[in-house]
Formats: structure tokens, C-alpha cells, sequence
């Protein structure tokens, strides 16, 4: 039986249910995200209509759960309702359904918040058209984990510069697919068109990947893996092995440099959206700015910082979660003083959904990253380098890592860097307006103007390409 998580991280056992509907039934995929007081969660809920019947099921990307079916789905023009059983939280969406949204109040225990949905295209456009590339699926092995993915290789005879895609933290897809929107598909796409052959392939434990979960992982695990898939590019006759570059968005923009820094072969690196600071400063300014952006005062904000601070601390030594998990239950149960259905059940309910919340905090993975500094690594990347920055991304912030990204470059002694901040730009390098991240699944499915091009451009350059 497949199993997911919601808001109070709960394992959940869900069922398929039917009900009758109008000419006004929504149908198809609509993204987006649930509002609540510990946060914000990405979802995508999947319609699927058929006679007089509608049928749904959700995704929780964050939480690697897909196409769980959805209970008690009923549509009454213009009103919507649907339940996904989650242990003792029965978890409700009740909502209005308008031209190309849903949206409506979410409750689940004594959690309750909002949730919108923003109708996707109906098909992806790479899809509908016959590419002028050709697509392989590969596998390679790497620590005991078999990595599965695509590479991209160019119309043409004779052996094509690469590019090596490594996504950002979390349980990415070899598409690093946000909110249905495919960064790596659609990048992999432009350059393959530009004569550049690109590999992307699931992460381990994700997708076709096998192996270890990316929570019992460490960021280095994951530059052993795109050292893999380096040796493995090399055994192609069809791959320019003098021309092997790193492309890494966010987390995998400090993998890139660690991979480049101990292994000369690598022709060039573009980092997007990737850190030159310390991850728990990086942490400490997207807080600071997403909680800006969220209207919160000067104190709230200083006193999240310094719940960061805290879990930082307790991760390192072991010792304090007990009384960051009061502090917190404290804050939930605080919002909800005058809700008259608070008893025994749901104390456990906060319980349970704190205990979750904090058991990210033991994984393997956050233990490695929180202590992580790309600037040792950096300071020893000689290969070209193109870094690019979104002026409004929340998540890496430009302003705080542009000027240690040169100044760490510099004392490599690099001498071809181009570091450029796109304008309007958030983190998914999508034109926005505030680059909050309850942004990112209500913006188009396409990147800013100019960032592709720069990208393709500078590759050529880099790789001597002249046809």
C-alpha cells in the first residue's frame, strides 16, 4: 500500500472514491501548496474526471509521495471538498473551484490553514514535438547505489562537449521537476539544441535511482556520485572528454566546486544559485527575508532566527531538542487558544507533527549541511566558472553570497569568471515578483528572459563551439 505524509507528517492509508459530476468538474493537474502556522507545503492534487464519475489523488513532492488517492471527493458547482485519511488528523480540504484555481481552508487536527491550487498546462510542449536530439536512458553505479537518468546527445557525428546536471537538496528527480515545473528538462532541452550533450538522472533513493534515501546521505555522498557519473561520460565514444562541465543549482551549486577542486579534468562549472557562504547563514537570511516578506515584525523575525540558532546548536551537540519541541508546541497551541475542540487527541496530534519536525533535524543528511562551507572548495576551482544569482531569490539570497563567490574565486587565482545577478529573478530563476517561495508554483513554468541564452552562449564559448 503506498504511503505519504501531510501536514502533521502522519503515515497515511488512503482510499479511491467516486461522486457525480457537472459540465464544470475540474480535471487534470493543479499545483500548488497548503499555508499553515509551521510553514508552507507544496502538493499537487490530480483530477481525473471520466463519465459521470471524478476521480483524485495527491502528490507531496517534499515528502517523495506520489499519486495517493484522495477520499469523500465531492464537487458541487463551485464548491469542492476531499479528504486524505493521516492517522488520528483526518486532513480536509474544502475550497471553491474558479476558471483555473482552487482554493479554499485546510484543516487537519488542530492545524488549520489555507491551500491554493493553480491549474497546469495540460501537456508538456517537449512532449508534443520531435527533438532534434536524441534521448538515452543510462544507469552507472555509484557506492553501492545505481543511479538511473538521460542523456541528452546532440544531431551530429563525432564526440560532443557535456554537461553533468546536479540538482539542489531534497528528493529531486532527474528533471529537478518544482511544482511540475522542469528546471532540468527545459535547460537540458536548450543546450542539447546548442550542441552540448547533457546527463541528469535521479538522485539516489529517488525516481529509477536505487539505493540509500537522500536523508541518509551527505553532501559529499552526493559529489561522489557526480564524480560517477564523470567516469561514466568518459567511457562513451560519443562524449568530448576534454570538455566535462558541472551545471549545480542550489545545493548542487557547492557540489560542483567540491567535484571541480579535486578533479582537474573538469572542464567548467555553472553554479545557479549556488552558496559562498556557511549553510546555517545562508538558513539564517532566507528565514530573515521570507519572514520579511510575510509581513512579520522585527521581534518575531529575531526570535525565528534564534530558534534556527538553537536547533543549529541541539543538532550539533545532541542536547536541547527537549525544550526547542516545548518552545514550539508552545507557539502552535498558542494560535489556536480559542478553539474549543482542543483535548487529549490533539495534544498528541502537536505531539506527533512536532516530533516529525524535528526528526529532519536528526537525518544524516542536515547534521553534514548545516556546518558546510563551499568557500574552501571554491577557493580551488581554476576551471572556468559562470555563477548566476536571482536578484529576488528568498532561498540564496544574491546579496549575501555574490561578493564571497568573487573574493573566493579571486584567491583561486581564477581568471575566467562571470558572475551576473538576473533580474527578477527567484530562486528557480522564474521572472517573479516578490521571489517568495508561495510564488513558485502560481508563476509560469518558464525561466527569465536572457537566463538560457547566457547559459548557452557562455557553455560555447567556454567549449571552443563555433557550428
Amino acid at each position: 500500500m503506498k504511503k505519504a505524509i501531510l501536514i502533521l507528517l502522519f503515515i497515511v492509508h488512503c482510499s479511491l472514491f467516486t461522486v457525480h459530476c457537472n459540465a464544470q468538474v475540474p480535471n487534470g493537474s493543479y499545483e500548488g501548496h497548503i499555508t499553515y502556522s509551521l510553514g508552507e507545503l507544496a502538493i499537487i492534487v490530480n483530477f481525473n474526471a471520466i463519465n459521470d464519475s471524478l476521480k483524485a489523488t495527491i502528490d507531496i513532492p517534499l515528502q517523495g509521495a506520489r499519486k495517493i488517492e484522495l477520499k469523500n471527493v465531492k464537487f458541487t458547482d463551485p464548491n469542492i471538498y476531499f479528504e486524505l485519511p493521516a492517522g488520528p488528523g483526518l486532513a480536509k480540504f474544502d475550497g471553491k473551484v474558479m476558471k483555473d484555481s482552487i482554493v479554499g481552508s485546510f484543516t487537519q487536527g488542530a492545524v488549520v490553514g489555507t491551500f491554493k491550487l493553480l491549474k497546469t498546462k495540460a501537456e508538456d510542449t517537449l512532449t508534443k514535438q520531435k527533438l532534434p536530439y536524441k534521448e538515452e536512458a543510462v544507469t552507472f553505479a555509484s557506492d553501492g547505489n545505481t543511479l538511473a537518468g538521460t542523456l541528452s546527445i546532440p544531431e551530429g557525428t563525432g564526440k560532443h562537449p557535456a554537461i553533468i546536471m546536479i540538482s539542489g537538496s531534497g528528493a529531486n528527480n532527474r528533471d529537478e521537476e518544482i511544482y511540475g515545473f522542469k528546471l532540468f528538462k527545459i535547460i537540458a532541452d536548450h543546450l542539447s539544441r546548442y550542441g552540448i550533450a547533457v546527463l541528469r538522472y535521479d538522485k539516489r533513493g529517488v525516481g529509477e535511482s536505487k539505493g540509500k534515501s537522500v536523508s541518509e546521505s551527505t553532501t559529499m555522498d552526493f559529489a561522489g556520485d557526480v564524480e560517477k557519473a564523470v567516469q561514466y561520460l568518459k567511457t562513451r565514444n560519443d562524449i568530448d572528454t576534454t570538455k566535462i562541465g558541472l551545471f549545480g543549482h542550489s545545493e548542487g551549486g557547492v557540489i560542483a566546486p567540491i567535484v571541480a577542486s579535486r578533479n582537474k579534468d573538469i572542464d567548467f562549472i555553472i553554479l545557479m544559485a549556488g552558496p559562498a557562504v556557511k549553510a546555517d547563514e545562508v538558513l539564517n537570511e532566507q528565514k530573515r527575508l521570507i519572514m520579511q516578506l510575510a509581513g512579520s515584525s522585527k521581534e518575531e523575525i529575531n526570535k525565528a532566527i534564534q530558534m534556527n540558532k538553537d536547533v543549529f546548536n541541539a543538532t550539533r551537540t545532541g542536547k536541547g531538542m527537549d525544550k526547542i519541541k516545548k518552545q514550539m508546541k508552545d507557539e502552535v497551541k498558542a494560535k489556536f487558544v480559542n478553539d474549543s475542540s482542543k483535548n487529549k487527541q490533539t495534544d498528541a496530534e502537536l505531539d506527533a507533527a512536532i516530533d516529525a519536525q524535528l526528526k529532519r533535524y536528526e537525518s544524516v543528511w542536515w547534521k553534514y549541511f548545516i556546518d558546510f562551507d563551499p568557500k574552501p572548495y571554491l577557493e580551488k576551482v581554476n576551471c572556468p566558472v559562470l555563477a548566476l544569482f536571482g536578484e529576488l531569490d528568498v532561498q540564496v539570497p544574491a546579496k549575501q553570497s555574490e561578493q564571497p563567490m568573487r573574493d573566493a574565486l579571486k584567491k583561486a587565482g581564477n581568471k575566467d569568471v562571470t558572475i551576473n545577478i538576473i533580474p527578477t529573478a527567484n530562486h528557480l530563476f522564474q521572472e517573479a515578483k516578490t521571489g517568495n517561495i508561495d510564488e513558485y508554483a502560481m508563476l509560469k513554468h518558464e525561466f527569465a528572459p536572457g537566463f538560457l541564452i547566457q547559459i548557452s552562449e557562455w557553455t560555447r564559448r567556454v567549449c571552443k563551439l563555433t557550428n
